[in-house]
């Protein structure tokens, strides 16, 4: 297995940035559908947000190595594998978020629009990174 590491950062880099906006563009309907949310009057701490963009990093190598592992080179493959990886982890997780922790499934539906675009992103700069 070969990890491209200035693919993994930069697809890192890439979606941390993406959902900056994402979150920024959609604060008002969180605030409005999560307490959290709404007690979060300010700009993340700088610790918040390192951490945050090593998780996009990391999830970015592990995205990298499947796409490694399963010589994953074209648009049309990465898409399939952004597609599956988000059925398979963050819906199932959010979906058992909604039924049974009371998640407003509008909150839901806004996290797993972040990480359908997040995987997305990922798949293809990992794949096609020449």
């Amino acid at each position: 297995m070969h990890l491209n590491v200035a693919a993994v950062v930069v697809a890192g880099i890439a979606v941390f940035v993406f959902a900056a906006g994402y979150y920024v563009a959609l604060a008002e309907p969180r605030r409005r559908l999560s307490s959290a949310a709404a007690a979060q009057r300010r700009r993340p701490s700088p610790w918040l947000m390192g951490l945050e963009l090593g998780k996009s990093i990391v999830v970015a190598a592990v995205v990298a190595g499947l796409v490694s592992i399963g010589g994953i080179t074209s648009l049309a493959s990465a898409v399939v594998l952004a597609i599956v990886l988000w059925i398979a982890f963050p819906v199932v997780l959010l979906v058992g978020s909604v039924t049974q922790e009371n998640v407003p499934w509008k909150l839901g539906a806004i996290h797993a629009g972040d990480w359908l675009a997040k995987l997305v992103i990922i798949s293809i700069i990992v794949s096609l990174w020449p």
